[in-house]
């Protein structure tokens, strides 16, 4: 692997300053962020003209999607000469990780405007935390040149190359990850979509499409029931 930009610790650094002082949803990744919303009657924006649906975002899991109908959403593209460790953006406990089989093709701001329901088609790596706001969701997207994903606490992931591949960590001491510790990485710039539950997150308003994001910058704040 061929890391960039920053040293990892110098990172979840960054990333503990933001997350925690600061109490907001941190950007998990170096890049630019595609996109961040709502997600509208089970579908979620990927460009003008193109949306695709979170069940199959989600590898068709019908009750894991119910989770997040109504909920938030954000894209943060990482190019190829970005730094290209992922950090997790809210502190949370891993519940589950889900290997999606599925195309490589580029996700550079391009493809995405071109290719229908890119997100949902591509190869990735679902991983599922519970946190004090509810299930987190960060997807880790293949693509093109990308090779190989890996997590901290799996190495690298494979699975199934014509079916969802699932691993659970209910039933023992789950891993807990404060806000900035690195989960996972790409050997090249991809993609990473973090999804919150309905009503937990409002993203920041002066973050729009195309805008360069730093991990551990605060990318939306917590809304906390009651």
């Amino acid at each position: 692997f061929q890391f960039t930009n920053q040293d990892p610790a110098i990172a979840a650094t960054n990333m503990q300053q933001g997350a925690e002082s600061h109490q907001a949803i941190a950007c998990p990744a170096d890049g630019v962020l595609s996109q961040a919303g709502n997600i509208e009657d089970g579908r979620i924006f990927q460009a003008k003209g193109h949306d695709y649906s979170l069940l199959e975002l989600l590898g068709g899991d019908s009750e894991t999607s119910r989770l997040f109908e109504d909920g938030g959403f954000a894209t943060i593209y990482l190019s190829p000469r970005d730094y290209h460790r992922v950090h997790i953006p809210y502190a949370g406990t891993l519940k589950s990780m889900v290997f999606v089989p599925g195309d490589l093709f580029s996700v550079s701001a391009a493809t995405v405007q071109l290719v229908p329901d890119l997100f949902a088609r591509n190869e990735r790596l679902i991983c599922y935390f519970s946190t004090e706001l509810g299930p987190m969701a960060v997807i880790l997207v293949g693509a093109i040149f990308v090779g190989s994903i890996q997590t901290v606490w799996h190495g690298e992931v494979r699975g199934a190359r014509t079916q969802p591949t699932k691993w659970s960590y209910a039933g023992r001491e789950g891993r807990h990850f404060a806000a900035g510790d690195e989960i996972g990485r790409f050997n090249m710039g991809s993609t990473v979509i973090v999804l919150m539950p309905a009503g937990t997150c409002a993203w920041e308003q002066h973050l729009g499409p195309g805008n360069a994001v730093q991990v551990g910058q605060a990318m939306g704040q917590p809304r906390r029931a009651g």
